[in-house]
């Protein structure tokens, strides 16, 4: 079953994001206290362990949020999911509005190895349900 591993918020744009306890979601805001906040497409980032794990492979040192996630997952594909799929996360409901985005030069992780997952293994994602998403909570694909 997939879950969520970690979830992650920063106060400003262009920096690494914390890992968090929880996140609080707002329709039409996304989550409340990160910079990506607002009315737009891309709320919410989702990126797969089983991405962060090919990074890990070559043998760089990550933590939670180093690629700018607000959450990531285990257990679930992201990278092939439709956009305009919906998932239940925890208690809330995202939906899937782009899949990958192009990397800024000043990537960090991008400089160091010369790749970033990111851009083509990243979702975002817009809040459809409001509510809090913690650890270890389920994620399940409702469609599209």
């Amino acid at each position: 079953m997939a879950s969520v591993l970690a979830v992650c918020i920063s106060e400003k744009r262009g920096t690494k994001k914390k890992q968090v306890p929880f996140i609080d979601v707002k329709i039409n805001h996304g989550i409340i206290g990160d910079a990506h906040a607002g009315n737009w497409h891309r709320q919410i980032s989702l990126l797969a362990q089983e991405s962060i794990d090919k990074m890990l492979n070559l043998g760089i040192e990550l933590s939670a949020g180093d690629f700018a996630e607000n959450i990531v997952t285990k257990g679930i594909t992201l990278k092939t999911l439709p956009v305009g799929t919906k998932l239940l996360v925890g208690e809330t409901i995202l939906e899937v509005t782009q899949i990958g985005k192009e990397c800024h030069n000043d990537c960090e992780i991008k400089r160091l190895v010369g790749k970033c997952v990111m851009p083509t293994e990243g979702i975002f994602a817009k809040v459809i349900k409001e509510g809090r998403i913690q650890n270890n909570d389920l994620i399940e694909v409702l469609g599209e």
